[in-house]
């Protein structure tokens, strides 16, 4: 239900900005950058220990799993103005398309938060726990990164 309603905000609130000024268009796209840094940080460790490249640690899995689940429940309405995307300011890869489809781009977001819940139940059990709920984890990233996000 709580989720269901911050979509539900996030979808009013992204629709009824106005146009902010150059300088809050940049700090809003650095902040969502910096959001999506600490995500990337927090999925590397996590992806480092599935993959075998770093030794599994309970504590530190449940941790950046605890960290992600956070994040995802971080509201960023004003992070997300219209006009902050890759066509309308220089350095960000948002593509106009999350404010041409915000239903998709929130269901996406509701994605990632049903994802990182899952992780958090399952990264400091054991590492083949970890490793099962990475996969979903990681696709709904790619998911949305596919149809919202610029590639490189």
């Amino acid at each position: 239900m709580i989720r269901k309603l911050s979509a539900l905000g996030l979808v009013a609130a992204l629709t009824s900005f106005v146009a902010l000024p150059a300088l809050s268009q940049e700090a809003a796209v650095k902040a969502r950058q910096g959001q999506f840094n600490l995500y990337a940080f927090n999925l590397g460790v996590l992806a480092g220990m599935a993959q075998g490249n770093v030794e599994y640690d309970a504590e530190a899995a449940q941790t950046a799993a605890d960290n992600l689940f956070h994040l995802t429940r971080v509201d960023q309405i004003a992070m997300w103005p219209q006009g902050s995307d890759s066509a309308s300011i220089e350095g960000t890869r948002a593509l106009p398309a999350i404010w041409e489809d915000l239903e998709g781009f929130v269901s996406r977001y509701n994605a990632l938060q049903t994802a990182a819940e899952a992780m958090q139940g399952a990264a400091g059990t054991d590492l083949a726990a970890l490793q099962g709920a990475l996969g979903g984890l990681a696709g709904t990233c790619q998911a949305c990164h596919q149809q919202f996000r610029q590639a490189q």
